[in-house]
């Protein structure tokens, strides 16, 4: 059962579980019987807490596993959760996003890879992946040396580990970087080949994931990491990080690639999205402020 959740899901249900254990102590009731009248109180108490519909979402789905399915069939439930989305609805977390002209710009001030430190070729790579892959940094974080392959118009990598869009049937993604001729400065495939040979010397034998921390010790960055490298090349670059997050990189790519002309079909299969996904539509295709594939559309 544990192993069929991922570590974030797990993350999210332990918070359900610790509020559901206080409350089941403080009203005397049994942690681990339903009782659809408990279950009720109990999510009205967080709805009138402040949670909106997608946490009380959650809060179902933790205590279906705990519970049992009949938690996420019971009719009264389900309409008390349409309540709590009509009455407070969830709105995208940005109306608007950033231009990615600004942060490459930026990056491309930097000068020559090789005569880059440590520092500035890392969070040069990492802005360059992030955005010309539409990824999360969960992905860029799992990137292998093993899994990278260079071909005639740039490299291909596949990510080989399980992340938040894997499932039975679906493809792993393959994230494609080209040689841009058009700016040389900003050329992914030549960023991450340069790295590579620039990280060479630091890496361990057993180093086998591309991305590795800036100071001593050189471990593998993790997600967490990565993210906070992001953030602050968006702050060096001219982006309000007091409004967006490093998960804006994907926004900010796929809402320009959008603009640029490139298909839904294309942005939803670089990004991550299922073929039929609304994702991009509901929550990620935003104008930009200040206003042939997905990466050279992005770098243009």
């Amino acid at each position: 059962m544990i192993a069929s959740l991922s570590k974030n899901t797990i993350s999210q249900y332990s918070v359900t579980y610790k509020i559901w254990w206080m409350f089941c102590k403080d009203n005397n009731l049994n942690v681990f019987k339903y009782c659809p009248r408990s279950v009720l109180q109990f999510l009205t108490e967080q709805y009138n807490k402040g949670s909106a519909y997608g946490t009380l979402n959650n809060h179902r789905s933790a205590l279906s596993l705990l519970l049992g399915g009949e938690v996420g069939a019971d009719e009264q439930i389900k309409r008390l959760l349409k309540g709590a989305y009509r009455s407070r609805p969830a709105t995208p977390k940005y109306v608007r996003t950033w231009d990615p002209k600004i942060v490459l710009d930026h990056i491309a001030s930097f000068g020559p890879n090789k005569e880059l430190s440590l520092e500035k070729i890392t969070k040069k790579l990492v802005i360059l992946l992030t955005l010309c892959t539409g990824q999360r940094v969960q992905s860029l974080s799992l990137i292998k040396l093993s899994n990278i392959m260079k071909c005639a118009n740039g490299i291909k990598i596949v990510i080989s580990d399980i992340i938040k869009t894997s499932a039975p049937g679906r493809e792993q993604p393959m994230l494609f970087l080209p040689y841009y001729e058009s700016n040389k400065d900003i050329c992914p495939a030549t960023t991450l080949e340069d790295y590579v040979t620039i990280t060479a010397n630091l890496r361990s034998k057993e180093s086998e994931y591309l991305l590795l921390t800036i100071k001593s010790p050189h471990k593998v960055a993790c997600a967490q990491t990565i993210s906070r490298w992001v953030k602050q090349t968006l702050g060096e670059s001219g982006v309000d990080v007091s409004v967006f997050s490093a998960h804006s990189t994907r926004h900010a790519s796929t809402s320009a690639a959008r603009s640029a002309g490139v298909s839904l079909d294309i942005i939803r299969k670089t990004a991550g999205w299922t073929k039929t996904s609304e994702a991009f539509a509901k929550f990620y295709h935003r104008p930009i402020i200040d206003e042939g594939n997905f990466a050279k559309a992005v770098l243009d």
